[in-house]
């Protein structure tokens, strides 16, 4: 960042020995005689140090470093006066217009040391600024994604409740099927079983068949059907009962329209 020092003074030649002493330093000067051509530069440079005369004609330093407050507050003025004007200047200090001020004559590494200092002063406040601005931007961004997420987990949560109302009443036509259905998974173990398959394999009030291995629960008959890797869609029938009836089923494996493994068998019972 560029360093830009503004002088002003109705006096060329106090200009001009600041110029001397103090553009050895690196500084980029500007030079106004007054406070408005002061004002005036300022609209069109970004400056970060100002360093300004009290005794003006027209506006004086306090006055002039005033007006710099309200329009450009972060920069870091310093005023130059006589002991005649302290009490002046002591009011502008009170009053936030000025940083710091020197009496004239200068001691010259004095005022050099305390122009560095008050152009790290700016840069500091420059940076302050720019972390800020940094800040808030990255504040708002998570408040976006934030946002975001919140529509995200919203819609999932409106997905999984259509979901789960979808399954309660797919499982509750299930239940009232008049026919028995059973799914078996890969594993060879019970994964679905509705009460028409209870009734028939199971006592009533007995243990649950849902969990258990399908060749403790089925008949032999059945197994064959039911083992994954061999089922094709087939049909057929098995005895069922001490009064010799018959159990058609039909076998299918899954997979064909979803991710599951496994297969459905549906048995019906004569009457």
């Amino acid at each position: 960042m560029e360093r830009t020092l503004l002088l002003v003074d109705d006096e060329e030649n106090i200009t001009s020995a600041l110029v001397r002493l103090l553009r050895r330093d690196g500084y980029c000067i500007l030079r106004a005689n007054s406070g408005d051509a002061g004002l005036e530069l300022l609209r069109q440079n970004e400056v970060g140090v100002i360093i300004s005369d009290q005794r003006m004609p027209g506006m004086t330093g306090v006055e002039f470093l005033g007006k710099v407050r309200d329009l450009y507050p972060d920069t870091v003025r310093i005023v130059l006066s006589g002991y005649t004007e302290l009490n002046s200047v002591t009011d502008a200090i009170n009053r936030g217009a000025i940083y710091k001020f020197f009496t004239k004559p200068w001691e010259d590494d004095l005022l050099r040391a305390n122009v560095e200092e008050a152009f790290q002063r700016y840069e500091m406040k420059m940076e302050n600024v720019r972390l800020t601005a940094e800040l808030q931007r990255a504040n708002e961004e998570l408040l976006s994604i934030n946002h975001q997420l919140e529509q995200r987990v919203e819609e999932k949560t409106r997905e999984v409740m259509r979901n789960l109302s979808i399954l309660q009443v797919s499982q509750e036509v299930l239940e009232h099927l008049p026919v028995a259905v059973i799914g078996i998974g890969d594993d060879g173990m019970i994964a679905i079983a509705n009460m028409s398959a209870h009734r028939i394999f199971t006592d009533v009030g007995n243990k649950a068949m849902v969990g258990e291995a399908a060749t403790e629960v089925l008949p032999a008959e059945l197994l064959a059907c039911a083992l994954v890797g061999e089922c094709r869609k087939q049909q057929g029938s098995f005895p069922h009962g001490p009064d010799g009836k018959h159990a058609n089923y039909w076998c299918c494996p899954m997979g064909e329209i979803s991710h599951s493994r496994g297969v459905v068998i549906v048995i019906d019972v004569e009457p």
